[in-house]
């Protein structure tokens, strides 16, 4: 009995100070891509071999700067469990996700899942429904707040969009349930990772930064993003990362996926569509900022983009779920309103849901 203690022991040390940290570092983002000045025939965000960030200094944040950050500083990661009851739910009303009204809808999942609906058109952002951010059930960031509903509710999708292959944004199991009944929209390199689960070919469409595709009422473009991609160890930057542009008859909604901030990439967002009636932003998972910034941005910076982006009206999206970085749970919304009072723009302009909770464009503001 001794014996099987000891053993249950040392398991649990070696996933807690070993495992999880590498899963950290492999699967949710945190090592820069950096430009590859060797590669002067290619658009500055492809690399000879794979992608990469333009506007990021070279710079590499491996393993062993997160090994000595999470274990060895005074930097502490708060306890989500503990404090989920902090956010902010709602039970959905499914009767309106399944018959929306005439007005765009807007329904927040969780974490970055959100359901956009316009004119019969239903589509979703980056599908999380699984427990864990990870490649395996049992090791990996554990999800604190339910999704809204699950998966076999959703009413008939027309188009899904993944920003890029992180774990807590592209979901295996929930890339499954889902399956070919929609077309998945994603960022370069990233189809044959579908076909290879049983997607259907001609139901994959890869976007490069800037390709856009027109459909019936609806047009999607793939536009920059600061970030990088990763599924494991070995394949690094080897597929591309995207914020997206949709556009459904008149109304225009923008999705930021995972991103840090450059003054260059989001202006010209703002300067090629002009103004944006909705914007999707991520608040959360940005501490320690100095070994966040280059790949996530924080509340201050989300206001930044909603003002690069000349968006209309703003919500909240990635915070409130996993416990990704160091930050507490309740802390991105309260910075992100102290960033609207600096800036003195309305709460209302830049909102924060609840989880489950549905918004209609004639309840928010986009005047």
């Amino acid at each position: 009995m001794e014996c099987r203690n000891f053993q249950l022991k040392f398991i649990s040390f070696i996933t807690q100070n070993f495992l999880l940290p590498l899963m950290f570092i492999s699967l949710c983002g945190c090592t820069l891509a950096s430009r590859n000045d060797k590669s002067v025939n290619l658009p500055a965000h492809h690399a000879e071999d794979g992608f990469q960030n333009p506007y990021v200094q070279k710079e590499k944040r491996g393993f062993l700067s997160y090994f000595k950050m999470r274990y060895f500083s005074d930097v502490s990661y708060h306890d989500y469990e503990q404090t989920a009851n902090l956010i902010p739910t709602v039970k959905v009303n499914l009767d309106r996700v399944v018959d929306p009204g005439e007005l765009p809808q807007i329904t927040w999942v969780g974490h970055a899942t959100v359901l956009i609906q316009y004119r019969g058109i239903s589509i979703l952002t980056d599908p999380m429904f699984s427990d864990r951010a990870s490649p395996v059930s049992f090791l990996g960031p554990k999800r604190v707040n339910a999704p809204a509903f699950k998966i076999k509710e959703l009413p008939p999708i027309d188009y899904v969009i993944i920003s890029h292959n992180h774990y807590d944004h592209l979901d295996r199991k929930s890339v499954e349930e889902i399956g070919s009944s929609t077309f998945w929209l994603v960022p370069l390199g990233l189809k044959s990772w579908f076909l290879g689960i049983g997607i259907q070919e001609q139901k994959v469409i890869e976007f490069d930064w800037w390709d856009v595709q027109y459909f019936d009422k609806v047009t999607i473009t793939a536009t920059p993003a600061q970030h990088w991609s990763a599924r494991n160890l070995w394949d690094r930057r080897k597929t591309l990362w995207s914020s997206w542009m949709v556009q459904i008859d008149d109304f225009t909604v923008w999705y930021s996926g995972d991103t840090g901030y450059n003054s260059f990439q989001f202006k010209a967002i703002g300067a090629e569509f002009g103004n944006i009636d909705l914007a999707l932003i991520s608040i959360g998972a940005y501490e320690p900022r100095w070994f966040m910034k280059d790949v996530h941005i924080n509340p201050e910076e989300a206001v930044q983009i909603h003002e690069d982006i000349n968006s209309k009206h703003s919500i909240a999206v990635q915070w409130g779920t996993f416990r990704m970085t160091a930050e507490s749970i309740d802390d991105p919304p309260a910075k992100l309103k102290a960033a609207l009072a600096k800036k003195n723009i309305p709460e209302d302009r830049f909102e924060i849901m609840k989880i489950g909770e549905i918004k209609v464009l004639d309840t928010i503001s986009t005047k």
